[in-house]
């Protein structure tokens, strides 16, 4: 039988290919994540409340976590290019829907498509790229995929906040659509065309998966972890706004440094990964990041001089610490279930994730539209405190 996987065998990796199908990743998570920093703007132009604004992340992510196990598994007889290429397509032409949206529900109608096509452009990604690669390289083509969600996050992100500021929000959008395009492009001339990669995983696979001894537990605290992620993430900016009066242009800033961070986190996560064990790193990481959150509430309701200076060390802690918790869940999770079902389960976890950043965008909407915003934080910390619980009970089982 020929096709990627033999491809695999025979080349260690194919770079190219490799980081075209990244380009998509950071697309897509430039999208996906660059919202937060818009909120305030978008509610005052489509004339909504903050917390109404809020779930239109609520819209995308729950819909990408229902929507891209079913997409990818109803579309498994597909090519996998010729899918690859259709929803990044699809992915800009909904970006573009976004950038002229007239009002709320049409711009919410535009992100169910940017989540159906960014849920399944994802999960075929991962696919093609564990097929590209031989078993021995398998990890560092997936690592190269989803980099490009990392690199969105440390530089798509802020460039998003601060493009916004400059000429609207609606201008990201075109940004997203016209960087889709590019990778588009790029993808049409750089991806095989005599590679025929097998299908991934269908519905029942999955469930299998999920149904593996102890894997559970360890998606959910995914979930737990997403939810306190996305209830500070969501409404960051009008948390900086009302704790340290910071501007639109000076928030982009500020995401520029929790995006470094988070880059660095990533890395110090991997290398503790090796040294210390995934268990150690998220024994360190969790609490870490629960302590910086009930730090942003601490400070948010003292507002004293020094406040901008100790949000932004509260930012880099939260950072280095939510995305050195990253590659320790990846890594366990592959523990959990072994290295031949590494894209089903890194792919659900990706699907339990956008679950809980649906939820935690919903909480944090609560939390504002009741307490205030300043209280985020607080609301995060104790959702962190879950997670610390689920991971505990988790690891207790995989000794048992």
């Amino acid at each position: 039988m020929t096709g990627l996987a033999d491809a695999g065998e025979r080349a260690p990796l194919h770079h190219a290919a490799l980081y075209a199908l990244a380009l998509g990743t950071f697309a897509v998570g430039t999208e996906g994540f660059m919202i937060a920093a818009l909120l305030p703007m978008i509610s005052r132009s489509i004339a909504v409340s903050i917390a109404a604004a809020g779930q239109l992340v609520t819209v995308f992510a729950l819909v990408y976590a229902v929507s891209s196990p079913l997409l990818t598994a109803l579309t498994a007889a597909m090519p996998r290019r010729q899918l690859l290429m259709i929803s990044l397509g699809a992915f800009a032409a909904s970006n573009i829907a976004a950038a002229l949206a007239p009002g709320y529900w049409p711009l919410a109608g535009a992100r169910v498509l940017l989540a159906l096509t960014a849920g399944l452009y994802v999960p075929n990604a991962n696919a093609l790229a564990g097929a590209l690669a031989a078993p021995h390289h398998r990890g560092r083509a997936l690592a190269i995929v989803n980099g490009g969600i990392t690199v969105a996050i440390a530089i798509g992100v802020p460039l998003g906040a601060i493009v916004g500021a400059q000429f609207g929000w609606r201008a990201t959008f075109m940004g997203v659509a016209l960087l889709s395009v590019a990778a588009l492009v790029v993808l049409a001339v750089l991806l095989p065309r005599d590679f025929g990669a097998s299908p991934p995983a269908g519905l029942r696979e999955r469930l299998a998966v999920i149904a593996a001894p102890g894997a559970f537990p360890v998606l959910l605290t995914t979930t737990l972890w997403a939810v306190a992620a996305y209830t500070v993430y969501t409404y960051i900016s009008p948390y900086l706004s009302a704790a340290a009066n910071l501007a639109s242009g000076q928030i982009g800033l500020v995401l520029m440094v929790y995006g470094i961070s988070a880059l660095a986190g990533v890395t110090l996560g991997g290398i503790g990964v090796d040294r210390v064990g995934s268990r150690k790193v998220q024994a360190i990481a969790l609490p870490v990041m629960a302590l910086a959150f009930f730090g942003l509430t601490a400070i948010g309701v003292l507002r004293g001089p020094g406040a901008i200076s100790a949000i932004v060390g509260a930012v880099v802690v939260w950072g280095v610490s939510a995305w050195s918790f990253f590659p320790a869940q990846q890594n366990r999770l592959i523990g959990v279930v072994g290295l031949a079902n590494t894209p089903v389960i890194l792919s659900l976890n990706a699907s339990f994730m956008y679950f809980g950043f649906a939820l935690g965008a919903v909480l944090g909407s609560l939390v504002i539209s009741t307490v205030g915003v300043v209280w985020i934080g607080l609301a995060g910390a104790l959702s962190l405190g879950g997670a610390m619980a689920m991971s505990r009970f988790a690891w207790g089982r995989e000794a048992g």
